[in-house]
Parts: structure tokens; sequence; C-alpha cells
């Protein structure tokens, strides 16, 4: 049984405990905040030690692995702090806000001997499993369009609701940094990596945020296929769309839907197929944390979490390390440089 620490204090904290309550590998030992009052309430909630002073929280030993959970802007110091002393860490998304944060997390991380894992939970759904077998087994033939939505909305309120919301400086970006990052994540991660796109950003109906909420890229891919991806907080819905990743080739499409399928069709059937259409064809058209960001499960974060124990149990690289954390966020840098230049093309 590992301990796990968590740095922050807010919804991102609160909700990595309830994952890691619910592991059997894993248990709640402290909690750092800076703010003593939220540390301290979170602390009451998960019967846990709570610490308002980051070198005490690091030099608990029981602790064996840390989950940051601060605005993505404020991943790096965390990061580094807890790789000196020893301390495995699992860093929200994005791991930083940009590419060469990142690579020093990596790097310091690789120097103390410590695992950095990203959380990119998505990749954990059943859905994602099956389509990237039946790319990795070749049943697309050869991909020509691969492409991810995320048409979601966001408040104004909810920009409003904390002053890193919505900063290049914290938050990274807007619409592509802070949504989309999963439905990217997922498209780099099925498909392959993207070598070249132009892009085009905007903020269309938010105010008082130096961001977009309104983002388009055209891209390449190394394969050769082509593709699109659109990221939003300005498309307004009353239940909110899923985000898709759409997986289309010389012999086979399909549209992935948040964590099922709305199209699941191949030139060559072969026999996982009724499987996937009797257990994972979408019967909704909800997105998941859409249009409310604290409608989301934690059973993603769960396996997120309990692949990184097994990473440490078994002396292996977790699913989600530091360096498949990067690539969606050069993906997203690439489009803002591309966006500032007027659509430019970008070599990643």
């Amino acid at each position: 049984m590992l301990t796990f620490g968590i740095i922050g204090g807010g919804m991102i904290a609160d909700f990595h405990a309830k994952a890691i309550l619910a592991m059997e590998k894993g248990e709640l030992g402290a909690i750092y905040a800076r703010n003593l009052g939220k540390g301290t309430a979170l602390g009451e909630k998960y019967n846990c030690k709570s610490y308002n002073d980051l070198d005490e929280f690091l030099a608990d030993s029981s602790i064996d692995i840390v989950t940051i959970a601060t605005p993505s802007g404020a991943h790096l110091k965390p990061t580094i702090a807890a790789a000196k002393a020893g301390k495995h860490v699992i860093c929200e998304k994005p791991l930083e806000v940009t590419p060469d944060r990142i690579k020093q997390m990596i790097e310091v991380c690789d120097n103390y001997g410590v695992i950095l894992a990203g959380i990119f939970n998505r990749r954990f759904n059943p859905a994602v499993t099956a389509l990237k077998k039946a790319i990795d087994s070749g049943r697309f033939g050869t991909l020509t369009l691969c492409d991810a939505y995320v048409k979601w909305y966001r408040t104004q309120e909810y920009y409003d609701s904390g002053a890193w919301r919505g900063t290049w400086e914290l938050d990274g970006g807007g619409a592509l940094m802070n949504q989309s990052i999963h439905t990217i994540d997922q498209l780099i991660y099925l498909a392959g990596n993207i070598t070249r796109l132009s892009a085009s950003t905007t903020c269309l109906i938010h105010e008082g945020i130096e961001v977009e909420d309104t983002a388009v890229a055209i891209l390449e891919f190394e394969s050769g296929a082509r593709g699109v991806i659109q990221g939003a907080t300005s498309c307004w819905s009353s239940s909110g769309h899923p985000a898709e990743v759409h997986i289309c080739g010389s012999e086979g499409s399909v549209f992935m839907t948040d964590e099922s399928f709305r199209v699941w069709d191949f030139k060559t059937p072969n026999s996982e197929d009724d499987y996937i259409k009797n257990n994972l064809m979408n019967g909704t058209e909800q997105g998941l944390g859409a249009n409310d960001p604290n409608a989301i499960n934690f059973e993603g974060h769960l396996k997120n979490f309990e692949d990184v124990v097994e990473a440490v149990e078994q002396s292996r690289a977790p699913l989600v390390t530091g360096e498949e954390g990067l690539k969606a966020v050069r993906v997203i840098d690439a489009i803002y440089r591309s966006a500032k230049q007027n659509g430019v093309w970008i070599n990643l």
C-alpha cells in the first residue's frame, strides 16, 4: 500500500482525494495547501493530516506519491520540490503551460530517480482501449482523416470565479489548454504524432480573459493523414456536447463520443465488433463535463493513479509519462504560435 499526499486546496484537490480513497493499493496520508483554512477543511473531511508548509509536508516520510492539483502554471515548482524530496509525482493536466517548463519537470524527476506521471484520465476508458487496439492492429488500413472536437460551454462566472482562470501565466491558455487538452491527447495517442499545423484562435463571448474561447487548427500527421482540432468554451448547449474523436481510414471509420462510440464501422468485421456494439455504443448526447466541470466522475483518475502505483511496484514507466504529457502541450503551443502569426504553418 502506497501513501499519497495532495498539493492543492481547491476543487481538483478534493477530486483527487475522492479517487485516492477509492483505490485498493493507495491511501491518502496528507494534504498541503497554502491556504490554511482550505487545507484544514480537506484534512478534516478526508481524515488525514494537513499542512500549510510545503517543506514540512514533503518531509513527511510516510508519503510515497504526491499529486499536484494547483493551477496549471504553478506545477513546476512543487514538482521540483517533490522530486528533490524523493517523492513520485502525479501532475494534473497540463503538466505545465509551456513545453520548456515540462522539460524541466522531466529532467529533475529523472535526475532524482522518481516517476513523473501526467493525468490524462480519458486514456483509461474502455472505448479508448478498444479504439487503440483497432488502430494498432491495422483495421483502418491507411489513416486518412483524424479529428478532435470539443464544443463546450463555460459561463462568464466560471472565468470570474478565480483570478488565475483565463490567464496566460497560470491557465496557460483557454479552451485548448484547459478544456480540450484531454481530447487532443487522445487524438495524438490514437492517431500518432502531428508534424505540421495551421491555426486560428479568438475570444468571442467572454470578457476579461487573456486567452481564447474558440479555436480551430488544420493538422498533418506523421502517418500522412490530415485532420482538424476544434476547441471551444463558447458553444452553448442545454445539456453539453460530448467531446469527440473521429478516426477514419481506407478500411474503417470510428466516431468516439466521450467514453463510447456513435460510429463503429469496418469494411472487414471481426469477432470483437459485437461486443463493441452491445456494450460501448453511445446512448446519450450529453457531454461529460461539457457545461459543468464538476460533472465528471473520478473513475479515470482512479485508473490513472492505480497505473502509477503499479509502475512504482513493477519498476516500469506509467502509461502517461512526462514525455507523453508533453505531446499535447507541444501541439497546443504550436497552435498558439500559428494563430499569433495569422495561421502560418508550424512544424513540430
